[in-house]
């Protein structure tokens, strides 16, 4: 078991160097213009260029319409697309990329087990289901919600669960512990600013969830 990493949010070149050479999988570039950490197309396609090889890119989107999707993935090439708005399972299906489904958990309406279980199953063809806070601004700020939410979703279906909202290098080992997730997902809690990451802090992050697998795998029980 390794605990796969995706570091979000991500504007200049030297962050994704960081990243990388910390042993991310991923890296999500955010494509809303509401977020402090978004990126224009032409932006975005000159980050990509440094992105080493055996690293996916990944592209957020809230909301966007076909047309902002398709220039996107036109200039910077993504692997994955991940959808973090309103958007229906057609929508997301239409874009013609595999992708990444976010829940905003504790949202009205997926704020139970149950709920929030029948809300992922819309979603059955989505490479992962992400799970993150809810918040107005729709990610990246740092809130935490509760994990106990994800009680009630197949087991079968775990190796698509990514973790995000509020982790840091202090929290990510027992979130691990507790939920088991196929890959965690951190944005603010790697930064000195927003957008502006800590090569630091994401070592840190790295190492704390390296730790969370080394437990798991001695079969240590979360405290």
């Amino acid at each position: 078991m390794r605990t796969r990493i995706k570091i979000c949010g991500l504007t200049r070149e030297e962050d994704i160097l960081a990243a990388a050479d910390a042993g991310a999988d991923a890296i999500g570039m955010v494509f809303y213009p509401r977020s402090k950490r978004s990126l224009s197309p032409a932006r975005a396609a000159e980050l990509r260029r440094v992105v080493p090889p055996l690293v996916s890119v990944v592209a957020l989107f809230v909301n966007a319409s076909e047309q902002e999707i398709e220039q996107v993935r036109q200039a910077v090439r993504p692997d994955w697309l991940q959808f973090h708005g309103d958007e229906t399972p057609q929508q997301c299906r239409a874009a013609g990329l595999p992708y990444w489904r976010a829940f905003r958990v504790g949202a009205p309406g997926p704020d139970t087990p149950a709920a929030l279980a029948a809300a992922c199953q819309a979603y059955e063809d989505a490479g992962a289901w992400l799970f993150d806070s809810y918040s107005a601004g729709y990610g990246g700020s740092g809130l935490a919600f509760d994990h106990g939410l994800l009680r009630e979703l197949p087991a079968q279906r775990r190796r698509h669960l990514v973790l995000s909202g509020g982790l840091t290098a202090q929290t990510v080992r027992q979130a691990i512990l507790r939920s088991r997730p196929w890959a965690v997902d951190v944005s603010s809690g790697v930064e000195s600013a927003p957008g502006i990451k800590s090569a630091e802090k994401i070592q840190a992050f790295v190492a704390q969830v390296r730790a969370a697998d080394e437990s798991l795998r001695a079969g240590s029980a979360p405290a």
